[in-house]
């Protein structure tokens, strides 16, 4: 325990940090998860709640946002979970048990006679990365996915066939012997010819820590059970000591751009799922420090965002990121909305310095951006987010114009 009060002063990535981090994890007190009153920590505090009541009220904008997410959970209805064990391709291991995929801007060289080693084409996708074949990263998103859209239709509506079908998902990834997935993450995201895989992997993850949240929210279903749930806990307490004493986790944790952002996201939300409040309030408090001060500067720039061919979409994804780990910081106590450092470095301050862009689909943006940048819908939950958050109508009036009317499931998440 003498430990991790040093750890919070070490640099982002320092081996103190991990030592110090592990010791809590191990020997501290952790609130039960019961004794914080939230059913998804996804979602804004009381949101879900006030949704239900509102749509019970007739509310029809909730109504129409309830009637997208139960057509998604009832599509989901009749998919197959997926797995991992689904692949033809062995992982290094020879243990298919084992989660791998490939890096996706990475493309065989043209100078050799294999293709060996791979060479970086920052932002062109290889479509090999998303051969099912080989990769489990597909199958990851649709089991969080899934489970995250099943989870809400039970709770919004307590019918038991999406509580039944959500089980099922997160029994064929995480318990059932037969199918369920490893819990590390050591082969995503590989090279070939170079590794076997690389922590920045460890980015395709965070559908681990959506699931393990929403998952939840069917406490009280028939379909399932405490033994479930205990089971589900055990391996989630697995994967999060992984990730935290890794090689992979500690050279993810130290990255500085979206990479760590998104990191702490996933360990916050694990933590909190588990219960374990101080452990989540330590690696905000530490990220809200640490992270913001390397990644925004004082006119709201991301440099570390910046310098990627698809800067646009990628000040987009880490200011996702935030957003999540704002929300989490509301259950743990620790603002990150309203956090600014002495240079006024802040979350909003980035979400300001990309506003006149949102707004303009045709205002030139200055950096390099070689997707099309005007897929405005995916500022919608942020501007809903930022606009709770700091009560500025510019945001709301930005959000309705990217979402043009669409009801998304998003709405009932974060009410205003």
């Amino acid at each position: 325990m003498i430990l991790w009060p040093f750890a919070l002063h070490q640099p982002v990535g320092s081996r103190w940090f991990f030592a110090g981090l592990l010791a809590w994890l191990i020997f501290a007190g952790s609130l039960p998860a019961g004794e914080i009153a939230a059913p998804y920590f996804g979602a804004k505090p009381g949101s879900l709640a006030e949704a239900k009541r509102r749509i019970a009220a007739g509310d029809p904008d909730l109504a129409r946002a309830l009637k997208k997410l139960l057509a998604d959970a009832d599509a989901t209805l009749e998919a197959t979970p997926p797995a991992v064990t689904e692949k033809t391709k062995v992982p290094p291991s020879g243990d298919r048990h084992d989660y791998m995929s490939l890096a996706p801007y990475f493309w065989p060289d043209p100078k050799s006679h294999d293709g060996r080693p791979y060479i970086r084409h920052d932002g062109k996708v290889n479509p090999e990365s998303r051969d099912e074949q080989m990769n489990d990263g597909p199958r990851i998103r649709k089991m969080g996915d899934g489970i995250e859209t099943l989870a809400l239709a039970y709770y919004f509506t307590g019918r038991e066939p999406y509580a039944a079908q959500a089980a099922k998902f997160a029994r064929v990834w995480f318990l059932d012997p037969a199918t369920r997935m490893n819990p590390t993450f050591q082969f995503a995201q590989a090279v070939l010819g170079q590794n076997d895989g690389r922590g920045t992997g460890i980015l395709e993850a965070r559908h681990i820590a959506i699931a393990a949240d929403a998952i939840r929210l069917l406490s009280g279903s028939a379909a399932w059970t405490p033994a479930d749930q205990t089971a589900m806990d055990q391996w989630c307490q697995q994967f999060l000591n992984w990730l935290l004493t890794s090689d992979a986790g500690k050279s993810e944790h130290a990255a500085r751009n979206n990479h760590g952002t998104w990191f702490d996201m996933q360990t916050v939300e694990l933590a909190l799922s588990l219960g374990q409040t101080n452990l989540a309030r330590t690696i905000l408090t530490a990220a809200r420090k640490n992270r913001i001060a390397a990644q925004i500067e004082p006119d709201g720039k991301q440099p570390l965002e910046l310098v990627r061919t698809t800067s646009f979409s990628y000040s987009r994804f880490n200011l996702e990121a935030w957003c999540a780990l704002a929300t989490l910081g509301e259950y743990a106590g620790v603002d990150v909305w309203q956090f600014q450092t002495a240079e006024g470095r802040s979350l909003r301050r980035a979400l300001d310095f990309l506003l006149p862009f949102i707004n303009d689909p045709k205002k030139p943006w200055p950096y390099e951006q070689i997707k099309d940048k005007h897929d405005r819908a995916n500022f919608a939950p942020i501007l809903r987010q930022a606009a709770l958050a700091y009560s500025q109508p510019a945001y709301t009036a930005a959000e309705a114009a990217v979402a043009e009317g669409q009801a998304k499931t998003y709405q009932l998440l974060f009410v205003k």
